[in-house]
């Protein structure tokens, strides 16, 4: 049983990534900026900030892995990074890993580039994409005593494509996974499967990959 903290834990992304982890038997975190509706079974949760470190106490201590979900939308959307910097910070030289979840943008669309986001990318998503970009960028150059890793997932990926758990997935590497017919999705029930695998089994250390059908 591992101890997993997921910040941005009543989000997409990251109230699927809690319940998948506490189903798998996991001591699982959610921190939240306000509390849940429907709090998911299982799981601690706790009111706090990313932005305010300090004001979540030893809420990380012990902890096997730390994963950023928050969504650089609304109030955050300048904000995100500086959460992330916050997070890297305080997990440096210490045996936590930290997994974070980014958008399709940074994703190479094929081995060597370009980027999804250098081609014909939509408009009212380029800031969300960007603080991606910038988020791995800060990862990458990060001290080499924070043990890492970032996950992109496919393009089509949210609540307005929900999806199902299948429990399988693709990992694309550097390269956004397309299927055969060009599409390229992902359920969040599964994204979550490819977060959870990869702290109960590491295989990107210091690095990132996709996750797509």
């Amino acid at each position: 049983m591992a101890r997993i903290i997921v910040v941005g834990g009543t989000g997409y992304a990251g109230a699927h990534i809690v319940r998948e982890a506490v189903s798998r038997g996991h001591d699982v975190v959610a921190i939240a900026r306000s509390t849940p509706d429907t709090p998911i079974e299982g799981a601690t949760h706790v009111q706090g900030s990313a932005l305010d470190i300090a004001g979540l106490g030893d809420v990380f201590d012990g902890a096997d892995a730390v994963v950023s979900a928050i969504s650089p939308r609304g109030d955050m959307a300048d904000k995100a990074t500086g959460a992330l910097q916050a997070l890297a910070a305080k997990l440096t030289g210490t045996s936590t890993r930290l997994g974070v979840v980014g958008g399709a943008g940074g994703s190479l669309v094929a081995p060597g580039g370009p980027r999804l986001f250098d081609l014909d990318f939509p408009e009212e998503y380029k800031h969300e994409a960007q603080v991606g970009i910038d988020e791995l960028a800060l990862l990458q150059a990060s001290d080499a005593r924070l043990d890492w890793f970032f996950v992109h997932p496919a393009e089509v990926f949210g609540p307005w494509a929900e999806g199902e758990r299948t429990g399988s997935y693709r990992d694309g590497g550097d390269v956004l996974v397309r299927a055969e017919d060009g599409t390229s999705t992902i359920s969040g029930a599964d994204f979550a499967v490819a977060i959870v695998d990869e702290i109960e089994t590491p295989k990107h250390g210091r690095e990132r990959f996709t996750v797509g059908y």
